[in-house]
């Protein structure tokens, strides 16, 4: 019998050297604690509790609908025509944003798109330029063949990337990939920031041309319309319209919808990308159901239907992330070792537990990072994600916490429960 040392050696370089995600395996672990008996505030994953958050009736019998109709059979490649409309009209009523039905393409969630946009533009040894901490972009990067540039971003400016950091890597990059509001930090560029950047990518194109490969934008803005307060979503080609033939978006259902399962994402950008990333795409087998892409047409015509949902779903979201920040800003007003970012956009609190170092129980200290992710888990009862998952120094003592999942009533007994924790070694 092989070993599976030695199968590995069977397999490609690529699969051998893969990185799996720091967020599954840190879920299977919280999922055997619950099978075990544990009570586990589970706040780690991206998705929605759909018994707290289902998604939107008339979208449900729509999809139920469409199966009655037999809608089951392939898709065209771009996505239903229909859909793909609707889609146009969705982002030209809520953006300002006006790209026609051949500028945009449909996929089963806006993962698929992510990768065929960098498979599109980035060439094997080519660099891409991402955010620390950011969603995947590692990953991608690693499956593209790319040279990864990553900037590490800093607390004191929403964990967003700055001009000044940005500006002298651009010249050797094809792909500088951004998020807005950003996962996992929950934080958007303000709109200083992001023109200053869209400019400078401008200016940087221009400087190229005719000369060699431009540098692309790839905005991922799937989270879009959970914006909080005075905070509004601010995108390249509006500010700069002159980058309209070097950004391509990435948007959905899965978030602003609470429907990650239903599988309906689009990228949009320069009929050129557009069509390369759906020849790939077509190859993958990556479409979306035509069922759900039937009636996610239909719903999203009906902007009255559309307003309704939304303004009643950011008002629980942002319930949630407001209750938590307060809650934190509260102990560390008491003398507690907890900081907190305000949230200004997505689902997620960006929270640090600066313990490294202290000590707890008899002989026993925060020897690393792992040991306090350990203790918020076990002593705490909160499971949440590491910056470290995102890219960041796995000393890194921020985290994620996603409040998707989260029923309402539970936030005062969740922050009992990890004041209690942190009495422990605070005595």
């Amino acid at each position: 019998m092989m070993t599976e040392n030695q199968n590995l050696r069977e397999l490609s370089q690529m699969a051998t050297h893969l990185i799996p995600s720091e967020i599954i395996r840190l879920g299977n672990e919280i999922n055997k604690l619950i099978q075990e008996g544990h009570q586990i505030y589970n706040m780690t994953i991206g998705d929605f509790d759909p018994k707290i958050f289902p998604i939107p009736e008339e979208l449900r019998d729509f999809i139920v609908e469409a199966y009655h109709q037999s809608h089951t059979n392939y898709p065209p490649a771009h996505g239903m025509p229909e859909l793909r409309k609707a889609i146009s009209n969705y982002i030209n009523r809520y953006q300002k944003l006006n790209y026609p039905v051949d500028q945009i393409l449909v996929s089963g969630g806006s993962r698929p798109l992510i990768y065929a946009a960098y498979l599109t533009i980035v060439d094997p040894g080519e660099k891409v330029i991402y955010p620390i901490p950011s969603w995947n972009n590692n990953h991608y990067s690693y499956l593209a063949g790319a040279i990864p540039v990553e900037l590490l971003t800093q607390s004191g400016y929403y964990f967003m990337p700055r001009l000044e950091e940005l500006e002298v890597l651009l010249g050797d990059a094809v792909l500088l990939a951004l998020c807005s509001p950003q996962n996992p930090t929950g934080t958007m560029f303000s709109r200083e920031s992001m023109m200053d950047i869209s400019t400078a990518v401008l200016k940087e194109n221009l400087r190229r041309k005719g000369k060699k490969k431009p540098i692309y934008i790839l905005f991922d803005q799937i989270y879009s319309q959970l914006c909080f307060d005075e905070h509004q979503h601010l995108d390249p080609v509006n500010l700069v319209p002159e980058l309209r033939d070097y950004v391509i978006y990435i948007d959905g259902m899965s978030k602003s919808f609470a429907a990650t399962g239903v599988r309906v994402g689009w990228a949009f950008g320069p009929l050129e990308i557009i069509n390369r990333m759906r020849a790939i795409l077509s190859h993958i087998g990556a479409w979306s159901p035509k069922a759900e892409q039937v009636a996610t047409a239909r719903y999203l015509e009906d902007f009255e239907k559309v307003d309704q949902f939304l303004s009643q779903f950011k008002r629980e979201i942002h319930l949630r992330l407001f209750a938590l920040y307060q809650g934190l800003e509260k102990l560390k007003m008491e003398g507690f070792p907890v900081e907190v970012v305000k949230p200004q956009g997505a689902i997620y609190l960006t929270v640090r537990f600066p313990w490294k170092g202290l000590s707890y129980g008899q002989g026993l200290s925060f020897e690393s990072q792992s040991t306090v992710t350990e203790f918020l888990l076990k002593q705490c009862h909160w499971a949440i994600v590491p910056f470290m998952a995102f890219g960041a120094d796995k000393e890194s003592d921020w985290y994620r916490i996603s409040v998707g999942t989260i029923d309402l009533t539970m936030i005062p007994d969740m922050l009992d429960l990890l004041k209690a924790g942190m009495m422990k070694f605070l005595k």
